[in-house]
């Protein structure tokens, strides 16, 4: 054998040697030492002092050990009160050395006893489990063959939910994890279980579990099942829900919800991390029924959401709450019914969500009494705070509003930007509660309005654009075509079925900062023409209008003066000068009859040009 080749084998069987060393040496390596080294890793990650007493190897070989601990102790945070966050009476987990070594720790098997776990999240949603300065995060996946757990405890309080909750669970091969408590969810007391299978069964599958809370007022089952045990990142769930209010249940989904009418639910439920699906998604809310599904998906930091809602009857007071509604009813009390709803519309708080969303609600009922809405779909888009529902359809009686309608809190803006482009065809005046067969027309209007406020009434009451409302092609009581020329004379003639052409009226009102005056007001017929001046003002919804006319051919008797429109869009009131019907003016109006003097005719206004600048 040559120099050369005794110097590679001895160098062979000097790296085999090492080799086997080294193996001996993590084989029977005494994990205990590493007690110091542990309990600094662990301080570091909770940011606080960590305590503990004891931490020895029970097996004397092998490549999977098993470590036991005892007394442990993590104390709370000092924002999170007194007493201690976690308390371990004793542990003991078993653990392949390999995945160790490349730095990931995965344990097959793990023995608690006497463990108290204390979480606590703030109102500004601090937790004292997360890692100081580091985002919350989800679950994690496990590869666990077993698990027993006795003599444990878990306490919950959640003051950004308004939520609290003391368990004590367990975990053996004979019964599998059990979990049997109490808690209150926005007040409302609950019973809570959860019973899962075995972790150390025999035959490998999806481990099933089942969780209930069961209260008067909220009650939740989640059926389903891991496709690991307690690997809550791979999972398929059915979920049925009921509450007196979609508060409740968001009080435990945490999805952003609101406060409704009371809410039955059923979805099927499919999560593989970071992702959800939500499908055959129903159920209903108040006397409303729902139906759709979602999925969520978590990419780069954001939240993207893609479904459909439907819904076959729907009445928007249900989506209020019983507090809602008391609320709303004694604002109505103080401020008088109006016509913009009061809705808040702020993006403040969905900061990192973003999504499409189409609806459709085939049939809007109300209540109170008929609705002036029929049905109502569209697509809505949210990109980083900017809210966009296009197409937005709403169908009425008679005709269709179609339209844009966008919120917009982009840059960390405190108040959202409500932008409306809203179009009305196809309607006509007959349909209108009040108009009566008498008054007939074809109905167009064109709102375009641009403002700031966290609730749409807040925002129009400081926008600015214009509206435009046009009627063209109709009929009206030829005593009503008489008054509108202040022909006194012709309204005490006139039939009760005559009638007179309506040609047009048409309304254009620039708004600036809520404020809307009218440019021009015009009521022109085959009779007379009548005008109109003032102003519409929001938020009060306030009228202050001022009407003249002038008749179209030679009045009978022509009283001279103006009448008012006052009061409020849901309650408008004709206001009548005492003195134009004073003995004074009557006579005058007679003295002008006898000489002829009656002033200048109208003429026929030019309707198409008119309704083509109001529409535009």
């Amino acid at each position: 054998m040559t120099f050369l080749a005794r110097r590679w084998r001895t160098i062979f069987m000097i790296a085999i040697a090492a080799v086997l060393l080294l193996l001996l040496i993590a084989a029977a390596f005494p994990w205990g030492v590493l007690k110091g080294v542990v309990a600094d890793r662990l301080a570091q990650r909770f940011g606080r002092p960590v305590v503990i007493e004891q931490m020895t190897r029970v097996d004397r070989f092998g490549f999977r050990p098993t470590i036991a601990v005892a007394g442990v102790r993590i104390p709370q945070p000092g924002w999170a009160g007194s007493g201690d966050f976690v308390r371990l009476g004793r542990a003991e987990v078993t653990f392949p050395l390999w995945p160790l070594l490349g730095g990931s720790f995965r344990p097959r098997n793990l023995r608690v006893d006497r463990l108290a776990l204390a979480l606590v999240r703030t109102k500004d949603g601090r937790t004292n489990w997360s890692r100081p300065g580091k985002p919350e995060s989800g679950g994690a996946s496990t590869d666990l063959k077993g698990l027993t757990i006795s003599n444990s405890t878990i306490a919950y309080r959640d003051a950004k939910r308004n939520r609290s909750v003391s368990l004590n669970f367990s975990s053996d091969a004979s019964h599998g994890v059990r979990a049997a408590g109490s808690g209150v969810v926005r007040g409302a007391p609950v019973r809570i279980s959860f019973t899962g299978a075995p972790v150390d069964r025999p035959q490998p599958g999806p481990w099933p579990f089942v969780a209930r809370l069961d209260g008067a007022r909220l009650a939740m089952v989640a059926r389903g099942s891991t496709d690991r045990p307690l690997d809550t990142n791979a999972m398929t769930l059915d979920v049925t829900a009921r509450a007196a209010d979609l508060r409740l249940i968001d009080a435990v989904i945490e999805a952003g919800l609101f406060g409704t009418q009371p809410v039955t639910l059923a979805a099927h439920v499919r999560h593989d991390a970071p992702d959800w699906t939500i499908t055959a998604l129903k159920g209903t809310i108040g006397r409303s029924d729902i139906a759709g599904h979602l999925t969520v998906r978590k990419r780069d930091g954001r939240t993207k959401l893609d479904g459909a809602i439907a819904a076959q009857r729907f009445d928007f007071a249900d989506l209020s709450s019983d507090e809602g509604r008391a609320r709303g009813a004694a604002l109505e009390r103080r401020i008088g019914p109006r016509i913009v709803p009061d809705t808040r519309i702020s993006l403040a708080t969905i900061k990192t969500t973003d999504g499409v969303l189409a609806f459709r609600i085939a049939h809007v009922f109300s209540g109170s009494g008929d609705s002036s809405i029929i049905g109502v779909r569209g697509t809505a888009t949210l990109d980083h705070q900017r809210l966009t529902v296009a197409p937005l359809v709403v169908a009425l009686p008679s005709g269709v509003i179609r339209g844009t309608a966008t919120v917009d809190q982009r840059g960390g803006a405190a108040l959202p930007r409500l932008g409306l482009d809203l179009r009305l065809t196809g309607s006509r005046v007959e349909a209108f509660a009040g108009a009566g067969g008498s008054f007939t027309g074809r109905v167009q209007a064109h709102a375009q309005l641009s403002g700031r406020g966290d609730t749409i009434r807040a925002a129009i009451a400081r926008a600015d654009g214009r509206l435009g409302f046009t009627v063209r092609d109709g009929a009206l009581p030829a005593r009503y075509a008489a008054a509108a020329g202040f022909d006194a004379g012709r309204v005490l003639l006139a039939g009760k079925n005559d009638s007179a052409s309506l040609r047009c009226l048409i309304l254009t009102m620039p708004v600036t900062n809520g404020q809307g005056r009218a440019s021009p007001l015009i009521v022109d017929t085959s009779e007379s023409q009548l005008t109109g001046q003032g102003r519409l003002s929001f938020p009060g919804e306030t009228l202050d209008l001022r009407f003249t006319g002038a008749p179209k051919r030679h009045s009978l008797l022509r009283v001279p003066g103006a009448v008012f429109v006052r009061g409020t869009l849901s309650d408008p009131a004709l206001v009548i000068p005492p003195e134009i019907r004073s003995a004074g003016n009557i006579f005058k109006a007679l003295g002008r009859a006898i000489t002829g003097r009656q002033g200048p005719q109208a003429s026929d206004a030019n309707c198409a040009a008119l309704a083509a600048r109001a529409l535009r």
